[in-house]
């Protein structure tokens, strides 16, 4: 018998988005089918696809009649429709606050997105130098995230959420390249990698580049 959920993610294990649902998937405890999506031979465009996801991006989690892309979104419906562990805090000044850390993750940082790309992360391919474009914007990273993570705290929001898995994997995109990381916010990145549900993800077996 199929699980009653299908989470569509990348061939490559490799979108820091597909990774953020899967996790929090896992976290939920539900039971879901984990479908691949070749994005390099565009079969995201394919029809099969297209007439499942409105955007033709991954992640895309099928439950039942209704498809849902974008990760955030994801998260926020198994959250609110599914029983089992949070992935929000519970406050809402703090709820609020995790999930402007999600939106701004994925619309904002770009020079670091591009020239850390995921490879870095899921592959260890090793990256140049910086720009001073992207030392800039990996300045404002830092500060963010000081000021977002509570002295001697583990989490950004008191207990986990999933804006942790987001924060740090951006985070990581340096920190696994061997740049120059602040160390509370190295250690942070490392110590939310740990996380099982993370780890998994990270165990899947990827094609070759």
């Amino acid at each position: 018998m199929n699980a009653p959920l299908t989470l569509f993610v990348d061939a490559q294990y490799a979108s820091p988005y597909a990774m953020s649902a899967y996790v929090a998937l896992s976290v939920k405890q539900l039971a879901f089918d984990v479908r691949t999506v070749d994005l390099s031979a565009a079969a995201h465009q394919a029809p099969a696809f297209a007439g499942l996801s409105l955007t033709r991006r991954v992640p895309t989690l099928l439950d039942g009649d209704f498809a849902l892309s974008e990760s955030s979104a994801i998260a926020e419906y198994v959250d609110e429709v599914f029983p089992g562990a949070s992935l929000y805090p519970a406050d809402p000044r703090r709820k609020a606050r995790a999930r402007q850390v999600q939106a701004w993750l994925r619309s904002d940082l770009m020079p670091i997105r591009m020239e850390r790309s995921t490879e870095v992360v899921f592959y260890g391919a090793p990256a140049p130098a910086l720009s001073p474009v992207a030392e800039a914007v990996a300045g404002k990273l830092f500060a963010a995230a000081e000021a977002l993570l509570p002295a001697g705290e583990q989490h950004l929001c008191g207990d986990w959420s999933i804006a942790d898995v987001d924060l740090a994997l951006m985070l990581n995109r340096l920190v696994l390249n061997g740049d120059a990381v602040p160390p509370r916010l190295a250690d942070y990145a490392r110590r939310q990698w740990q996380h099982p549900a993370v780890q998994r993800w990270v165990a899947f077996e990827r094609p070759p580049l």
